[in-house]
């Protein structure tokens, strides 16, 4: 049986402290621990006047919390599809974390038989449900990365934490850029996600039997405990071998903790049935691929050093990575290399930008070599240092 707590914002009280903070105020609504479910429950025009002045939601549950700009929650948007003459007044929006209905519990339970990894935390759900008239809209994806804090268990050794999980209803899991921290001397999950989900903490350690003595080896074995890379079987990575454009973008959304995509491909040579087609999809809704300018996106082209860093630099601005870049600036970084004259035009910033950020480095003999084939390895790390720069892992 369920147990909800529901704590219902004050609005005389948010008003003052909107009005006493400057830009970026936290209004926190606490929860007591020991019931399955809490929620913070406020208006939709309450939502909008702390989106005007940047503020931040946050519900605390015992030892989790939810930490939600509110203008994540896109409160305009919501209320066009509630109606057309709805007021925010009048539009209830709950923020939840809760445990698991007992059938996602076993879906968990499933998953964690299914693909060898542990589950150091309880699951967790969040929610945010917006209601009117008996009309609801859930708000579940995000334009920014939004933070999630489960506490670890005493008792369970926080150097065998690998990363968060979400848990899809149909069994399907995926990687979601998480990083431990220590707070007060508990030790804590942070989770980023651009998604609502039900979330877990795993420990899924992998060492891939030829990184041994490879220079890429702590990035190669980190990517793939993070099920961001796979191996090629056998226990082996294969780091010195090239990769596809497919491949690299389904590193890119699986690195950023994103879903495959149901939908169609807008590509012509990218066919439904293809194991890419939903990455390639979901790369293009968030920006982080183009195609050839003739319609196709070339999915078994092997990727060039160039093309990886142009996608590289598109999901730069989906993690919030950002870097100042002037035509002056540009040529200094690429020109200080003996082949920036190779690097094509449409390039050129994007190898610029990850050279800024230190995402990317050149090869040996001061080149950047553009159109040369990427390697296994050096995609794992290219990945990593894309979300340790954004503070992601």
């Amino acid at each position: 049986m369920e147990t909800l707590t529901t704590v219902t914002v004050d609005s005389d009280k948010l008003k003052s402290l909107l009005s006493a903070e400057k830009e970026g105020a936290k209004v926190t609504i606490p929860i007591k621990d020991g019931v399955n479910a809490g929620e913070g429950k406020l208006t939709g025009e309450m939502v909008k006047s702390m989106e005007s002045k940047s503020a931040t939601l946050v519900i605390q549950k015992g030892a989790s919390s939810y930490t939600l700009p509110a203008a994540e929650i896109n409160i305009t948007e919501v209320s066009k599809k509630l109606g057309t003459n709805v007021s925010l007044e009048d539009i209830t929006v709950s923020v939840r974390i809760s445990e698991p209905t007992n059938t996602m519990a076993k879906v968990v339970e499933s998953a964690e038989k299914g693909k060898g990894f542990t589950i150091v935390a309880p699951a967790v759900d969040f929610t945010i449900t917006c209601t009117y008239g008996g009309k609801s809209v859930n708000t579940a994806s995000f334009n920014s990365y939004v933070e999630r804090t489960i506490a670890i268990p005493e008792g369970v050794d926080p150097s065998k934490i690998t990363t968060g999980i979400v848990v899809e209803p149909s069994g399907t899991i995926y990687h979601v850029p998480t990083r431990v921290t220590v707070i007060n001397g508990t030790y804590y999950a942070v989770i980023n996600s651009l998604t609502n989900s039900t979330y877990s903490v795993v420990w899924n350690p992998i060492e891939f039997s030829d990184m041994t003595k490879h220079w890429a080896k702590e990035s190669v074995n980190n990517m793939g405990s993070r099920m961001v890379v796979t191996g090629v079987g056998n226990n082996s990575y294969d780091p010195g071998r090239n990769m596809t454009r497919a491949e690299f973008a389904a590193i890119m959304v699986r690195a950023l903790g994103l879903a495959p995509d149901s939908a169609a491909s807008t590509f012509s040579d990218v066919k439904a049935s293809s194991w890419y087609s939903g990455y390639i999809k979901t790369a293009v809704s968030y920006g982080i691929i183009k195609g050839y300018d003739n319609g196709n996106f070339g999915p078994n082209d092997t990727i060039t050093r160039e093309q990886a860093m142009a996608m590289l630099s598109r999901a730069m601005k989906v993690t919030g990575l950002k870097v100042n870049l002037t035509d002056q600036s540009i040529s200094k970084l690429i020109g200080s290399y003996t082949d920036s004259t190779v690097i094509s035009a449409y390039a050129k910033e994007s190898v610029a930008a990850c050279l800024e950020t230190g995402i990317t480095a050149g090869r040996g003999n001061n080149t950047i070599a553009p159109k040369s084939f990427i390697t296994r390895a050096e995609v794992a790390v290219m990945a990593e240092r894309l979300l340790k720069k954004s503070d992601l892992i």
